[in-house]
C-alpha cells in the first residue's frame, strides 16, 4: 500500500506542477483556458446569432464586431458616433460574408435612459430577436479621489451602471418572452479588486458585478438566459484618450505607450469563447493582474498588500506623464 500512497502523491503533485505552470503563462482564468481548448466554439456558437454590441465604434468592442462578422453572426452595433460605426461596418463588410441588411448602426447614448427602450424596439423590428446583448459601452477614469469633482463620479455611475442596467432591464423583457438569450457585460478586474486613479471607475464596475450576481439568481426560472461577466486587465484600445479625469471638461494629455498591454484581438477572441460556453465570470488579462484576481479572491489580506506596492507605482507612473501600468505589466514580443 505504501507504494500506492507514494504514487498518488506524485500524481498530486505532478498534476499541481502543471496547473501552476499553466496559470504562470495564462492570459486568463484557467476555467476560461479549458473552455478555449476543449469547450464549443465560437464559430459554431454564435454563427447565425442576432448580437447587439454597445460601445462598438472602438476598442473591444470594436474589435468584436469584427470577429463575430466573419463568425457570421448578425449585428446590431452601437455607440454615441454614428460616423465611427458606419466605418466599422464598412469593414465588417469587407471581412465577411454578411450583406448590407445583416448589420444595423444604431446610435445610442447609454446615459440617456429614455431612449433605451425605443432603440431595443428597433433592434427587434430590424431582426427580430436578439439573441446576445454585449454590454461594452463606458469610460475608465485615471485622476486622484482627493482632485477629483464629486460630478465625475455621478457621471461614471449614470454611464458605466445605470445606462448599462437600463437597457438591460429592455432586452431582458425580450429574452424572457423567448425563454432564452445572453447577457454579456463587460466588467474589468478593477470590479474584482480596487486600484488607485480609477476609485469612481472601480465603483461602478463593482456595482455592475454585485448587480448581474444578482440579477443571475432572479433567472433560474429561466435556464436558457444566461448572464456572463468578462473582466478585463490592461487591454490595447482607446480607452485611455477618453477617460474621465479631475473633472469633466479636462481629457488626458498624454495616454503613454499600449504596446505592453493585451492585443485587443486576443482580448475579444477569450470573450467569445466565455459567451459561447456560458462562462459566468472570465478573468481575461495577464499577470500581474491575473495574480492579483487569483489574491484577492483566495488570499485578500496579501492582495492588499501587493496592490499597495504595486498602488505606488502606478500613481508614480501617471504622475510622471507614462501609462500607469507601463513599469509591471509583460511586454509583448
Amino acid at each position: 500500500m505504501a507504494w500506492l500512497c507514494l504514487a498518488l502523491a506524485g500524481g498530486a503533485l505532478l498534476a499541481l506542477l502543471v496547473q501552476l505552470l499553466r496559470w504562470r503563462r495564462a492570459d486568463g482564468d484557467l476555467t476560461l483556458l479549458w473552455a478555449e481548448k476543449w469547450g464549443k466554439k465560437p464559430e459554431h456558437e454564435l454563427r447565425g446569432k442576432v448580437v447587439w454590441v454597445t460601445g462598438a465604434s472602438s476598442g473591444i468592442g470594436e474589435e468584436l464586431s469584427y470577429q463575430l462578422a466573419k463568425l457570421g453572426a448578425l449585428l446590431a452595433i452601437s455607440a454615441r458616433r454614428e460616423d465611427e460605426l458606419q466605418r466599422v461596418k464598412k469593414k465588417c463588410l469587407q471581412i465577411s460574408s454578411l450583406s448590407e441588411n445583416d448589420i444595423l448602426v444604431l446610435r445610442l447614448d447609454l446615459t440617456d435612459r429614455s431612449s433605451h427602450e425605443a432603440a431595443t424596439n428597433s433592434v427587434l423590428k430590424h431582426f427580430g430577436k436578439i439573441d446576445v446583448l454585449v454590454n461594452n459601452g463606458g469610460r475608465s477614469q485615471r485622476s486622484l479621489f482627493v482632485d477629483t469633482n464629486l460630478d465625475v463620479y455621478n457621471a461614471i455611475i449614470e454611464l458605466n451602471y445605470l445606462g448599462t442596467i437600463s437597457l438591460t432591464k429592455h432586452v431582458l423583457n425580450h429574452m424572457i418572452q423567448r425563454k432564452k438569450g445572453k447577457i454579456v457585460t463587460v466588467s474589468s478586474v478593477m470590479g474584482i479588486m480596487g486600484a488607485p486613479l480609477a476609485t469612481g471607475y472601480c465603483a461602478s464596475k463593482h456595482a455592475l458585478q454585485g448587480f448581474f450576481n444578482s440579477l443571475r439568481t432572479e433567472l433560474t426560472d429561466y435556464p436558457e438566459i444566461s448572464v456572463i461577466q468578462i473582466c478585463p486587465g490592461p487591454v490595447q484600445s482607446q480607452i485611455i484618450q477618453n477617460v474621465f479625469t479631475e473633472n469633466l471638461a479636462k481629457s488626458i494629455e498624454n495616454s503613454g505607450d499600449q504596446s505592453h498591454k493585451m492585443p485587443t484581438d486576443r482580448c475579444a477572441r477569450l470573450t467569445l469563447v466565455s459567451v459561447a460556453n456560458d462562462v459566468q465570470e472570465a478573468w481575461i488579462s495577464d499577470h500581474p493582474y491575473l495574480a492579483v484576481c487569483y489574491l484577492w479572491q483566495y488570499a485578500p489580506t496579501w492582495a492588499w498588500w501587493l496592490m499597495n506596492r504595486m498602488g505606488k507605482r502606478r500613481i508614480q507612473n501617471f504622475k510622471s506623464g507614462i501609462d500607469a501600468d507601463a513599469s509591471y505589466s509583460r511586454k509583448k514580443k
